[in-house]
Formats: structure tokens, C-alpha cells, sequence
């Protein structure tokens, strides 16, 4: 790790900062202009639920739709109202100070707002996911208004350098993720700060810790000359927007190498490539568009003769199965999806990445994924 001068990102973020100011000065201010007016103020928020929810091929994510909804201050959404306008007001002294909240002191913050203060933790989060709706129509999602989560990322390994901040003194710190030893670099849990540089051929994300300490341990990132980024089952917010920001930034393609499983199609993958329903007002910023499924896939099972290393469909993988093949507009739009699930379900089996190791313990690196990487035009979408 090494420290050099002014970070490039400060004025991305400088000017992400001032977004985030206006959008709450102008609610302010059309809140107090409708109480001078002699109105009830309001405040327009999207509908979040997956009936105000798209997708769209080309874009590549499920896009939350027009629908919104007003919370008007009445008798009976006054604290709901207040909350709303101290939770804005804390965002705005956080981004002035150069400060965060995770959600948890969030909810403790409001311990000093007296009868608008928040019960429980599950009312101030409710309240900061309408905010962060409101915000992402503006470019802004809950990383910027300053609220963090309680997770950090998964950890990354191979030939990247991450340009990071040290925040005592604004200087550039570079951590070269090829030069840790044993060990790996951990995602932070805001990676809004930080740039990157890479001669890297491709980012893989996989699935367990246990495969990623696999393939940091043996190299395969100075092999296959990639980045390899652990997601530790579905990726938290910080993972999964580190993984845009960094294909981003580097134009470099993503593919997952997941279970063979419903779980991973529909939970793990998918929530990657093109986000959730229940969060369309942040899968823009979050989701990974080019990301493909490099394995483990239905076929798979069958070329690579894992058919005694399976387990069973338990009744949970056949409804999501059934349910994504029924229910989700990404699978239904991609027929090789619908046929690998098919397929899956046909055979009624499902396959970890593990499974491979029948083989021996290294097969994963020095035949399956080299044979895997060589026809990438085999991918699933």
C-alpha cells in the first residue's frame, strides 16, 4: 500500500455531495412554502412494490415505473411526516460534516427527537428506503444521502489496484490487490470513494468463500488474468456496487460462477445482473447489466459427469424454480433460461461448485474453468 497525491474521485464526489444538499434544500423549501400558502406540504415518493416495477432487455435491470404516492401532513401522518424531514435533515449535517450513519444509528439518532422518534428499527429503515426512492430519482442512492449498511463487502484478490482516501489527510492510498500474500482486500461498505486500475481480462464473482479462498490460494487470478471478487452467497449492497463501479470503471465483463442450484439462479445471479423487485429504485446503480452465468449449469452436471455428486430438489427449489420461470420477467425474456431451469427441473437434482472437487481438489482450476473460459459465447445471459 502506498500513499500518493489528491484522489481523482473527490470531484465526482464533491459534486454528488452538492445534488444530494439541493435535493433536500428544495423539499425543505416547498414544505415551508406550502405551510406560508396556508396548504397541507407534501411530499411526492415512488411507489415501491413490484406492480410499479419493469424490465427492460436493453437497459438491463428491473426499473421501478412512474407510479407515486403523497405524504401529506395530516393528523394521522404527522410523526411519519416529521420523521421524514429529521432523517433528510440528519443526511444533510452527515454530507456537510463528511460524515455516515449505519442504519442501526440511524434508529438510535432518534432517540433525542422526542415523540417522533422511531420505535423500532424497522420504521427508520422504511423511512430511509422512501427517501433513498426519492433520491435515486435524482442520481443518488442511500451511500450518498450517508446512510451505510451494516455489512461490508466480500473480499477481492488478483491484478487491480484500488485507489482509496486515507480520511485523516485527503491523500491518495493504493492498495495493489495482488501483492497481499495469504490474505485479500475487504470491500468496504461505502465504495463511493474509489478508483481503480487494472489490467485484468474479466472479473470473476463467485459464489462461497470456500472456492474463492481456493483460487486465491493457487493464483488462478495471475492464470486467467482476472480480478476475483468472493460474494459469500447473495451480495450485500457494498459488494454488488462494487462490482458495477469496478466493470465500470475498467470496461472489463462480469461472470458468476454460482451453485447449480434455484437459489443461485434466481437469488445469487439474478439479484446481481439485474436486481430485485422490491428495490427497482436502486437496481440502476447496484445491478450488472453485463454480467453473465459462466456455471455451475444444469448441462454441466451432464458434461462434466457430476450426476453422483448431486443432491435432491427439496420442495423450496422446485417453487422457486417454478415461481422464476412463472413470475420473473428476466428468466422469461431469455429462453436459454428458461430451458436451463427446465432442464434442471427435469433432472430434479442440484449441484454446488464443490461437486467438482470428485475430481480432485484442483480440477475447478486446471480443467473446468479453463474449458469453461475458452467458449464464452456458451455463457448464459
Amino acid at each position: 500500500m502506498k500513499k500518493t497525491g489528491k484522489n481523482p474521485e473527490a470531484g465526482a464526489r464533491q459534486a454528488l455531495d452538492e445534488t444530494t444538499l439541493r435535493l433536500i434544500s428544495d423539499i425543505a423549501r416547498s414544505v415551508q412554502a406550502s405551510i406560508e400558502q396556508g396548504e397541507l406540504p407534501h411530499i411526492e415518493l415512488p411507489v415501491r412494490s413490484l406492480a410499479n416495477v419493469s424490465y427492460d432487455a436493453g437497459k438491463g435491470y428491473f426499473e421501478l415505473g412512474k407510479a407515486r404516492k403523497k405524504r401529506t401532513l395530516t393528523v394521522n401522518t404527522v410523526r411519519s411526516f416529521a420523521q421524514t424531514l429529521r432523517l433528510m435533515a440528519a443526511s444533510r449535517q452527515m454530507v456537510q460534516s463528511d460524515d455516515f450513519a449505519t442504519k442501526r444509528e440511524a434508529y438510535y439518532i432518534s432517540k433525542n427527537w422526542g415523540e417522533c422518534g422511531f420505535e423500532e428499527q424497522a420504521e427508520s429503515d422504511a423511512i430511509m428506503d422512501d427517501i433513498e426512492a426519492l433520491a435515486s430519482l435524482h442520481g443518488l442512492s442511500r451511500e450518498q444521502l450517508r446512510f451505510y449498511p451494516e455489512s461490508h463487502g466480500g473480499s477481492v484478490a488478483g491484478p487491480l489496484t484500488v485507489i482509496d482516501t486515507d480520511p485523516a489527510t485527503g491523500n491518495t492510498i493504493e492498495i495493489d490487490c495482488a501483492n497481499l500474500g495469504s490474505g485479500a482486500w475487504s470491500v468496504p461498505r461505502s465504495v463511493e470513494r474509489l478508483g481503480f486500475r487494472s489490467d485484468a481480462e474479466f472479473i470473476l464473482a463467485i459464489e462461497t468463500g470456500g472456492m474463492f479462498q481456493r483460487l486465491n490460494n493457487h493464483r488462478f487470478w495471475n492464470r486467467a488474468r482476472c480480478i476475483l471478487v468472493e460474494m459469500g452467497g447473495v451480495p450485500t449492497r457494498a459488494t454488488r456496487r462494487f462490482i458495477r463501479r469496478l466493470s465500470d470503471s475498467t470496461d472489463l465483463p462480469v461472470y458468476c460462477f454460482v451453485d447449480c442450484d434455484p437459489y443461485g439462479f434466481a437469488n445469487i445471479y439474478r439479484t446481481l445482473k439485474v436486481g430485485s423487485g422490491n428495490a427497482a429504485h436502486i437496481n440502476r446503480f447496484f445491478c450488472v447489466p453485463r454480467a453473465q452465468y459462466l456455471g455451475v449449469t444444469p448441462q454441466d452436471i451432464v458434461d462434466y459427469r457430476l450426476e453422483d455428486a448431486t443432491h435432491p430438489l427439496t420442495k423450496t427449489d422446485i417453487k422457486r424454480a417454478r415461481d422464476a420461470l412463472k413470475n420473473d420477467p428476466f428468466f422469461a425474456s431469455h429462453p436459454r433460461w428458461v430451458a436451463a431451469i427446465g432442464q434442471l427441473l427435469d433432472m430434479g437434482v442440484r449441484a454446488e461448485q464443490q461437486a467438482l472437487a470428485k475430481w480432485g481438489l484442483n480440477y475447478v482450476i486446471d480443467d473446468y474453468l479453463p474449458r469453461k473460459l475458452q467458449d464464452r459465447g456458451s455463457f448464459l445471459p
